[in-house]
């Protein structure tokens, strides 16, 4: 009898050991198995950071055209000069805002083509006063920048353009003492309609493109602690 319950000691315990070792392997098994799930998930992420940085460099609207950062601060206007336009409509400007710079920098710049205020704070009010014959019909818009300024020059303008901010219109200030010393229109910087970045001034004529600027749009209060010097330094970079 004692023979017989050691016999069958013998038979649990081997099925027991049986059993562990099954479930030891498929332990082992399925650790392969988690592995290349948790590295193609990281390559996957990997990769998203990737284009996410890349993103931060390009873009690009349904039309296809790409926006690139930086772009380049020069001050100067882009004279659109085509058989159906006269870009001497636009001899000079004087854009000034109520925030940053004063009369003795970037705020008191005389009319000019090439040396032109372009850079500006959120929360700012930007105000033209251009160099013309022509008491109507000029208007200037914002948008967000793009490389391919050829494009404004067939562009058909409304405010379904994309990156379209707003627009300005400009006319003589005839109701003052002074007109000369007036601007002819202005635009406030509304956080809640654009961000800090690079975009286009883009003054027609009529509905026509004569000329454009680029700009750029810094976050309130960035400029604050900037000298003349340091302003002007910006707005050729």
């Amino acid at each position: 009898m004692k023979n017989n319950k050691r016999f069958f000691s013998t038979l649990i315990t081997a099925g027991m050991i049986l059993t562990l070792t099954a479930c030891g392997k498929g332990a082992d098994t399925g650790k392969p198995d988690d592995t290349p799930q948790t590295t193609q998930q990281s390559t996957a992420q990997d990769t998203g950071s990737s284009q996410d940085a890349g993103s931060s460099e390009t873009n690009s609207d349904e039309s296809g055209y790409k926006l690139t950062v930086p772009a380049k601060l020069t001050g100067k206007l882009n004279l659109i000069e085509l058989e159906d336009r006269d870009p001497s409509v636009l001899r000079g400007v004087k854009i000034w805002g109520n925030s940053v710079g004063t009369a003795d920098d970037i705020n008191g710049k005389e009319y000019s083509l090439d040396d032109v205020r372009c850079i500006f704070v959120l929360n700012e009010w930007v105000e033209f006063n251009p160099d013309t014959d022509k008491d109507y019909g000029i208007r200037v818009w914002i948008l967000k920048h793009r490389d391919d300024h050829e494009y404004y020059a067939d562009c058909k303008f409304s405010d379904q353009m994309p990156y379209f901010v707003t627009y300005c219109d400009l006319h003589y200030p005839e109701d003052v003492d002074t007109p000369d010393e007036w601007g002819w229109g202005s635009f406030y910087l509304n956080p809640e309609d654009c961000e800090p970045a690079y975009y286009d001034f883009v003054f027609t004529y009529d509905g026509k493109a004569i000329a454009t600027l680029v700009t750029r749009f810094y976050e309130e209060g960035e400029l604050n602690d900037k000298s003349g010097a340091e302003l002007e330094a910006l707005m050729h970079e």
